[in-house]
């Protein structure tokens, strides 16, 4: 092995003990009974159009019992309809094969309606339809998708990479098993007004540059993975990048690859 590739695999390592040791400081409440979590997505939009990357994040509101007043990404549980809704392009090989990795009952239509949900929660969030014109639409399922077919928009999944998997500790009163994704800004095709305010869920939304975002109010979670982002960019940002997967299955948690 040469010098240069010893002191990428140890600068990798490094990075790797760094994020865990991030998860693992945060003092936590996990006294509540055992719940089983809940398959849900989150999105990272990123503008690239200026001279430093951009990222969009939304405030909760102050009201909100889960994470009230913090910086998220969009995203939220997946819906039985995010299985039903048409695509302009299915989701890259690679990203569709990590998706199903770890997975009970893998299939590919399951792995598609994880990346859906991340670009639904972000229309119900945001008001911003992420996709393609389409001249004709395929019927799609009641509910938030009938925008995108008003609009006559088609979500376009090739572009959309799976950048990591957190799932929520035992003992927490809601727990989540996300995947996070990420998405050029580009894909905005329309926007929706009226989505964000405040009586909406998300107060406001910001773009700031990924060195601006650290001094955010937010989880640790979404801390760690604007930290894995820029890292899978540093590493080339291909589809076929293993996926870390942080999961705390005896009170420590551990970042595994998929």
């Amino acid at each position: 092995m040469t010098r240069h590739m010893q002191d990428d695999r140890s600068d990798a390592i490094e990075r790797m003990n760094r994020f865990v040791k991030r998860m693992n400081e945060v003092e936590r409440d996990l006294t509540a009974p055992y719940v089983a979590p809940k398959d849900a997505a989150t999105l990272i939009l990123v503008d690239r159009t200026g001279r430093e990357p951009k990222v969009l994040l939304g405030k909760r509101h102050a009201r909100h019992k889960f994470m009230p007043g913090k910086f998220v990404f969009p995203g939220g549980r997946v819906d039985p309809s995010d299985r039903q809704m048409p695509v302009a392009r299915s989701l890259n090989r690679d990203a569709q094969a990590n998706l199903m990795k770890r997975l009970a009952r893998p299939s590919a239509r399951k792995a598609q309606a994880l990346a859906l949900a991340a670009i639904r929660e972000t229309f119900e969030e945001t008001g911003l339809l992420l996709g393609v014109p389409a001249t004709e639409i395929p019927p799609v399922p009641e509910g938030p998708w009938t925008a995108f077919a008003r609009a006559k928009i088609l979500p376009d999944l090739r572009d959309l990479h799976f950048i990591g998997r957190a799932i929520t500790p035992p003992g927490r009163v809601r727990r989540f098993d996300t995947r996070f994704f990420t998405l050029d800004a580009s894909a905005i095709a329309q926007r929706v007004e009226g989505m964000t305010g405040p009586n909406a869920e998300l107060v406001e939304l910001v773009w700031l540059p990924l060195t601006a975002v650290k001094d955010l109010d937010m989880s640790a979670v979404t801390a760690v993975m604007l930290e894995e982002l820029d890292a899978r960019i540093a590493d080339g940002f291909r589809h076929n990048l293993p996926v870390p997967f942080y999961r705390m299955p005896r009170g420590r948690f551990m970042r595994e690859m998929l």
